[in-house]
């Protein structure tokens, strides 16, 4: 069972996913041959995987919500399918297994019912659908993504590891070249690759391979995701948020909520519900606990609903099968 020390390799994973080992076992005070040991025990056994990924802005695409009722006994090959598209990022099954969620990246100009459906078969197993644009995620560089299992750095070790991020180049990020390709792909089987494995992978030196790792990154062409499953890490009650707040109270209602330990993501979108937030609680009594004292001292929440999880089907560029991160081939 994962344990502490693993959370905390976690987080500084999510704040600097590329940061070499020596650095995270500097700022956490251990050996490197330590992290590097923990670092792939958790990625031989499907936990985590660090995925590096071209920004969607890049092809100007905008991701969008959607959630889709279903007939109980036709969810699941139609979620199957969607865990298959590679214009779905996110998938998972909801509400007993009456409902999917899922993020869909598709150009703002789209038309919302055409973005998911229109190459699936008009099956009597949708019942209804809804799409929403996902307009703004919240969240500083410290808090944008879930900080480690209920285990979190210190704002000290936060600073160390943040401060060496590159500064980011303005306007939209540029299109990889063709010359890029061999290099993304070796990023999407690991985003850790070393320079030497990337170098031997693309044939370039270990120094242009440095330089242009540094150019991508910089200029917001490259991302990465940190992509972790919470249910090994003893944390089994995830459920997606629907709130409604008025336009005055978002951006400070949403910050609030992205400062939340239990918060994964929270995010402003276009629906009836003006903001969603994906919550992960060890179990019914911690979410309990989660909407009883934390969420309500948010006032300015007018109301909410909840679509509790009870399949994760993808992750970023990731499907889970059996329990395990893998890549969508596998």
């Amino acid at each position: 069972m994962p344990d502490v020390l693993d959370g905390k390799i976690l987080h500084a994973l999510q704040l600097a996913p590329r940061a070499p080992f020596r650095r995270i076992a500097d700022v956490l005070a251990v050996s490197e041959q330590t992290v590097a040991r923990r670092y792939q025990a958790l990625r031989r056994d499907g936990i985590l995987r660090v995925v590096g990924l071209i920004n969607p802005a890049v092809h100007g695409e905008a991701q969008w919500v959607a959630r889709i009722r279903c007939r109980p006994d036709r969810t699941a090959p139609l979620a199957d399918s969607l865990a298959r598209r590679p214009d779905i990022a996110y998938a998972h099954v909801a509400s007993g297994g009456t409902e999917i969620i899922c993020i869909v990246r598709s150009p703002v100009e789209s038309e919302r019912e055409a973005i998911l459906l229109q190459q699936l078969p008009r099956a009597a197993a949708v019942l209804d659908i809804s799409v929403d644009l996902l307009i703004h995620r919240f969240g500083t560089a410290a808090t944008a993504d879930w900080t480690g299992y209920g285990t979190c750095l210190d704002p000290d070790q936060v600073a160390q590891l943040i401060a060496r991020r590159p500064p980011a180049q303005p306007g939209p990020p540029p299109p990889p070249t063709a010359d890029d390709a061999p290099l993304l792909d070796a990023l999407g089987e690991d985003g850790r690759a070393t320079h030497t494995h990337l170098a031997a992978h693309t044939g370039w030196s270990t120094g242009r391979v440095a330089r242009r790792l540094d150019a991508l990154e910089a200029s917001g062409t490259l991302l990465y995701e940190v992509e972790s499953l919470p249910e090994p890490l003893g944390y089994h009650l995830n459920a997606t948020l629907w709130l409604r707040t008025a336009p005055r109270d978002l951006t400070a209602t949403g910050e609030q909520l992205a400062a939340h330990g239990e918060v994964a993501f929270a995010g402003a979108t276009s629906g009836n519900h003006n903001l969603m937030a994906i919550v992960i609680c060890r179990d019914a009594a911690d979410f309990y606990r989660y909407l009883s004292t934390r969420l309500a001292t948010l006032t300015s929440i007018d109301s909410y609903t909840v679509s509790v999880r009870v399949q994760r089907l993808k992750q970023a560029a990731l499907r889970v099968v059996h329990g395990r991160l893998v890549r969508p081939e596998a």
